[in-house]
């Protein structure tokens, strides 16, 4: 059984300068290359393997690829001056209907860099005082930079990458 501390039960302190906008970027700009590291050499049947009733890895990394459609949503929002952002479907409905592990792991690796590249670049056009804007986070029910929603993105994707990770290791020894 895991020991890793589920997603919904992390808080965070956003008490970093916005000017560090760069470093966050290149950490979201990054998890595509690290998934594909992680999974590239895993056979389909470790990939598609669950943990019980918990996501397999291919259901972690597909996740990871529903997840953008909200991160894209919230940074038009901060661009739109919203005040409360958009709050996650916690149920992870989208994930679930989704059957990620009938999919190939190349077509999710190949549309997560797709949907993260796009938004990295939108990140990138941006003017630096646009990451101190700040909105509600609903689920945290904190005010929220955009520097401090990408950072967030980024533990996002390595609580995923952990998670994947310590798959790796469980079904390795099985």
């Amino acid at each position: 059984m895991s020991e890793h501390l589920k997603w919904s039960e992390r808080t965070f302190a956003f008490t970093f300068p916005a000017e560090v906008f760069p470093e966050m970027i290149e950490r979201v700009r990054g998890t595509p290359a690290r998934l594909e590291d992680r999974v590239s050499s895993i056979p389909p049947a470790i990939l598609t393997r669950r943990d019980g009733e918990r996501w397999s890895i291919q259901e972690n990394a597909g996740h990871l690829l529903d997840i953008e459609a909200l991160f894209s949503r919230r940074l038009d929002q901060y661009l739109a001056g919203t005040e409360i952002l958009h709050a996650a479907d916690m149920s992870n409905r989208k994930t679930f209907e989704a059957d990620h592990n009938r999919a190939t792991i190349q077509s999710i690796q190949m549309n997560f860099r797709r949907e993260r590249t796009r938004l990295v670049q939108r990140f990138d056009d941006l003017q630096p005082g646009t990451f101190a804007k700040v909105a509600h986070h609903p689920r945290l029910n904190v005010p929220m930079r955009l520097v401090d929603m990408i950072f967030f993105q980024a533990e996002h994707d390595d609580y995923h990458l952990a998670r994947i990770s310590e798959l790796i290791r469980l079904f390795d020894k099985s």
